[in-house]
């Protein structure tokens, strides 16, 4: 494994050096022999960074700088005739264990599936996948993002399961979806005294649009999802795209998850942990986000965003000892400049990334307090076309 690690961080250096070749794949660089065929595409993803910390782990001040392969996945797709595709995706920096997987699938992978269109309009997506929520930031390529808002960076994205896809025009879709509920067992997932659910599945309905000429774009979606037996998740995402010209534009995304079981166990943390709920995670949580992130490309090859993130974790029906109110509110913010040295998705980048988590006094009478945390980093994002 270690030879292999080795082998692709060559290739990353060779692609490099060979940047300002254009599009062309590593193959063709280094064979110098065409390639002619699309059944067979290779990538390697990568957000590669030297971060400098501060106030990480209850420290105060500095606490390290090192170098930080932040994302590294290896991709393959491809279109094997006018009706099928597939698509695998892996992460490498992620372990690879698929034990008390209920699809026994290891959580390294992202994506394993192939598409069938059946004709212009429907098409099928079976295997696993991600899972069709809404929002531009959920949306994009894992590479991209310098920092996930506390709502994503507490969602299990990629499941395994089925998309029904219905194609009204080039600018307007409709998706279904069926998958798991869950990578793990129940018990790894929700805690133990609860009564197992015989079909763990969660819906999904999507809605993607580009109107107005391309200048409004939307990630719409709703779904349930039985947690347990008799407890559900209800999930609710708008993602709206504005392009105001060439050089700029935006990004808004609201997400709202009501959870009769704390599935993503913020609130079950803050107050202690499942001990203090008989085993399992605690009841009757709420989680609001707000994502807004903005683009400008000032210059042909230079790109400044900034983005701030809103989330609040709540109880929305107080239970024995858990009372109904706001728990915490983070406020994340990121600023930054990233230079593209070529037509591809090469760029070099320098970004701040700063969170205040902020808890109210019935999260504080559980032990907790206040604090904040700082990044800075300088790195590299590619999706280096191997073959």
């Amino acid at each position: 494994m270690k030879k292999i690690f080795s082998l692709i961080l060559i290739f990353c250096v060779v692609s490099v050096a060979f940047a300002q070749e254009g599009e062309k794949s590593l193959f063709e660089r280094v064979s110098k022999i065409e390639k002619k065929q699309e059944w067979f595409n290779l990538y390697l993803n990568m957000h590669g960074s030297f971060d400098t910390k501060f106030n990480y782990g209850g420290e105060k001040g500095f606490n390290q700088g090192a170098f930080n392969m932040r994302q590294f996945r290896i991709e393959a797709t491809g279109k094997v005739n006018d009706w099928l595709w597939y698509r695998w995706r892996q992460r490498l920096n992620r372990g690879n264990d698929g034990n008390d997987m209920i699809d026994n699938l290891p959580t390294s992978i992202d994506y394993a599936a192939i598409g069938v269109r059946f004709n212009k309009h429907w098409s099928l997506f079976a295997g696993k996948q991600g899972v069709a929520y809404g929002g531009f930031e959920y949306d994009a390529n894992p590479i991209e993002i310098y920092q996930y808002s506390e709502m994503i960076e507490n969602m299990s994205n990629f499941m395994t399961g089925v998309t029904l896809t219905y194609d009204f025009n080039p600018n307007q879709q409709l998706a279904f979806q069926i998958l798991d509920s869950r990578n793990g067992s129940q018990e790894s997932t929700y805690g133990v005294n609860l009564e197992k659910s015989r079909l763990p599945l969660v819906y999904t309905l999507n809605w993607n649009a580009n109107m107005c000429n391309n200048k409004w774009q939307t990630r719409y979606s709703a779904s349930v999802m039985e947690e347990v037996h008799g407890k559900y998740m209800y999930y609710l995402a708008l993602g709206n795209q504005f392009n105001f010209s060439g050089k700029c534009n935006m990004y808004i995304d609201v997400m709202s998850s009501f959870e009769q079981l704390d599935r993503k166990s913020v609130i079950t943390n803050i107050t202690g942990g499942r001990e203090v709920y008989n085993g399992h995670n605690a009841f009757n949580t709420m989680y609001n986000s707000v994502v807004a992130k903005v683009n400008y490309r000032f210059l042909p090859k230079w790109n400044l965003f900034v983005k701030g993130m809103y989330d609040m974790a709540s109880v929305v029906k107080s239970k024995g000892e858990l009372t109904a109110g706001n728990y915490r509110t983070t406020v994340s913010y990121i600023g930054g400049v990233a230079y593209y040295p070529m037509e591809s998705n090469l760029h070099f980048f320098l970004a701040f990334v700063g969170q205040s988590h902020l808890f109210t006094d019935r999260a504080k009478s559980y032990g907790n307090s206040n604090y904040n945390t700082q990044r800075a980093s300088v790195g590299m994002i590619y999706k280096l076309p191997m073959f």
